[in-house]
């Protein structure tokens, strides 16, 4: 097992120094090339990396400390204010997506429930690409960085309630586990700020000097929020979010942001790489015009809607089209609403690829977007390059 994981990380990480280098001297993508690089050593491709689901896992962990950096620096007053005022434009936006997905499904002869499956993944914004090419150095991003997550952590939880009743058709659905996903994030939020008012910031003003042990305890703190997060049937990037956001008026915050950034970009290198690793070419002639009609969608509504809908509530028009492209693809919850969708049978093998392929596509063209057009940490030009 030692061996297969060392091998594993060694294939990975030597094709992505390669590919990378490839990317930057032809001014592409680094993300993207770490999504090729997937398909091309995985499963479907040279069979280098065989078994993804070790990636996958290893990758999911990257999520955790991007949100619970980001969470560092979003204080909770703050948070409350932004989540009133784009509430109604995520619930808007989110039913408005449902519904183009569940045409495009009827269109191509998809059944009712295959549809409204195919709607509820266009619902949701991808927030590792959206977050990981978000600069925060200006105030001007610190900005759209605080109206997109906003906007992504409302989706989380309409993510969260669609799941549980997919889960609910797949192990039989019960009350408990929906009184207990309504009780979860008050508990969550309770629990952990009491921990972090009688436990944590104690031990970091008593040893803040030692940096190895704040390093840890950060750490800690974080993975262990997220998995209490797990634990209520919430998401556990919503825990690591939590875990952020609890931390943020603390004078350890910037440190802590600066600390975790290599570890979050290994992880996230990981994350990228099982995105492309898991695509099944098998059912792309049958599913790849609806793919692409219903990415193209996805490409262009909702940059469009965000933009719209964001000026009406007073955003500059400039700042309310880049949060909409930004915000403008398919999401990592996509792939796991067709995961679960297609293990309690509501759809089949080529509705959940269709999905698979939709949001690929969105991810690959959404990225070269804001690459090309607007400031990144991995932009191509480095006056458009920020973190």
């Amino acid at each position: 097992m030692g061996e297969s994981i060392v091998f594993t990380v060694f294939v990975i990480f030597t094709g992505a120094a390669v590919l990378s280098t490839l990317a930057l001297y032809t001014r592409q993508s680094l993300l993207v090339a770490y999504i090729v690089l997937g398909s091309v050593l995985g499963p479907s491709g040279f069979k280098l990396v065989p078994n993804i689901s070790e990636a996958h896992q290893i990758g999911d962990v990257g999520i955790l400390f991007l949100l619970f950096l980001l969470g560092l620096d979003l204080k909770p007053q703050k948070l409350l204010g932004l989540l009133r005022k784009t509430a109604h434009v995520t619930v808007l936006t989110s039913v408005i997506f449902m519904g183009v997905g569940y045409g495009i499904g009827v269109l191509f002869g998809f059944s009712k429930a295959e549809s409204w499956i195919i709607g509820l993944s266009m619902m949701f914004s991808s927030t590792i690409i959206g977050l990981k090419l978000l600069p925060t150095s200006t105030l001007h991003h610190r900005h759209t960085g605080e109206m997109m997550i906003s906007v992504l952590l409302m989706q989380d939880w309409i993510a969260i309630f669609v799941l549980v009743l997919l889960n609910g058709a797949y192990s039989g659905f019960s009350l408990y586990s929906l009184l207990k996903l309504l009780a979860a994030l008050p508990v969550l939020l309770g629990g952990a700020f009491l921990v972090q008012h009688y436990l944590l910031i104690p031990c970091l003003k008593r040893f803040d000097s030692t940096q190895e042990y704040v390093f840890l305890l950060a750490v800690g703190w974080c993975i262990g929020l997220s998995e209490a997060a797990y634990w209520l049937g919430l998401s556990e990037a919503i825990g690591a979010f939590v875990a952020g956001v609890l931390l943020a008026a603390h004078p350890i915050a910037f440190y802590l942001v600066e600390s975790l950034k290599p570890l979050r970009d290994f992880f996230l290198v990981m994350f990228f790489f099982s995105i492309g690793a898991a695509f099944n070419f098998h059912y792309l002639t049958e599913i790849l015009w609806a793919a692409l009609i219903l990415a193209a969608l996805i490409l262009l509504v909702k940059p469009l809607l965000f933009y719209w809908l964001f000026t009406k509530t007073g955003q500059v028009k400039r700042i309310a089209m880049e949060i909409g492209v930004r915000l403008g693809q398919g999401s990592e919850f996509s792939l796991l609403l067709a995961n679960l969708a297609l293990k309690s049978a509501l759809i089949t093998n080529k509705t959940a690829y269709l999905i698979q392929a939709s949001t690929l596509i969105t991810f690959i063209v959404s990225s070269y977007w804001v690459v090309w057009s607007y400031p990144t940490p991995i932009a191509f030009d480095t006056k458009m390059r920020k973190d």
